[in-house]
């Protein structure tokens, strides 16, 4: 609501709430409801709890994720753009999703790529929502294969850059050999590709140091940490996340509900507005 007037002059903001659901909200939140705040009627009624997991807001905003997505899927909308979701709570309302992407992948049975960042620095995640205990294993030469050259067709980009996993990048083997697999899975897109867009393994440590980020402004990480703790503690407020690899768009913002603040007025929009504008690069 606090970022309506600014993002209605940019494009038609549909907005996945019904009239009973936003009154509450905006009386909670002392915001009058704009004139032109246009809305698609997603079902339920239920008393918001601020800052607390809740059963009935997990399945209301898993409900509101379906109808977008059905909204796209019929040309009614060009794209999606999303807030985050509690993870917890979805597992309270018993979604066996661990997020919009994944929702996305099942959806579409595609396999949709998980990227986050700004105009400055992107990094697409090979892994995302699994222990890191599961990381190693979860590296594959022939799914790695098929990560790169999904990314590489979703992209424009001449040059992406591919982080290892141990640290020195396995040292030739001595901390660890994952990075054999990555090595061949570079080599195999690029012989697919027809050019050398794909570099690495880099030295995870040094990846995302000024003299690297001069080089590459795409990465892919092999795990979720490894890409997104330099990322917002570089970029933190600008960041958002676009999900690749789709017949829809989507965008959405690079923070979670920070329950602490919830209803207080505090939270920032930037990531926000980045995303929607995001989204109509991607249309346009």
């Amino acid at each position: 609501m606090k970022s309506h007037c600014e993002i209605s002059q940019i494009c038609v903001p549909v907005y996945g709430i019904n009239e009973q659901m936003l009154r509450k909200a905006s009386k909670l939140l002392e915001l009058e409801i704009p004139d032109d705040f246009y809305l698609f009627e997603v079902k339920g009624n239920f008393e918001i709890q601020a800052g607390c997991i809740c059963r009935d807001s997990a399945k209301y905003s898993y409900d509101s994720f379906v109808d977008a997505i059905r909204l796209c899927k019929m040309q009614d909308a060009d794209a999606i753009v999303t807030l985050p979701i509690n993870k917890e709570a979805w597992q309270l309302a018993g979604l066996d999703f661990v997020g919009h992407t994944d929702v996305l992948r099942k959806r579409f049975k595609k396999n949709a790529i998980m990227m986050l960042g700004c105009e400055e620095m992107f990094v697409a995640l090979f892994t995302e929502h699994i222990p890191l205990k599961e990381v190693a294993s979860s590296i594959v030469k022939d799914k790695l294969i098929t990560f790169l050259l999904d990314l590489y067709n979703s992209l424009d980009a001449q040059k992406i850059a591919v982080l290892g996993l141990n640290p020195h990048a396995g040292d030739n083997g001595v901390i660890g050999d994952e990075e054999l697999i990555i090595k061949e899975a570079i080599d195999y897109a690029n012989k697919e590709i027809g050019d050398e867009i794909f570099e690495g393994p880099l030295v995870p440590d040094i990846a995302f140091s000024p003299h690297s980020r001069k080089n590459y402004k795409y990465f892919v990480a092999m795990y979720h940490d490894q890409g997104l703790a330099p990322l917002k503690a570089l970029y933190f407020d600008e960041s958002i996340n676009v999900s690749l690899n789709l017949p829809i768009i989507r965008t959405s913002v690079d923070h979670g509900t920070a329950f602490d603040i919830a209803y207080q007025g505090k939270a920032k929009n930037l990531s926000y507005l980045n995303a929607v504008k995001a989204a109509i690069e991607f249309i346009n």
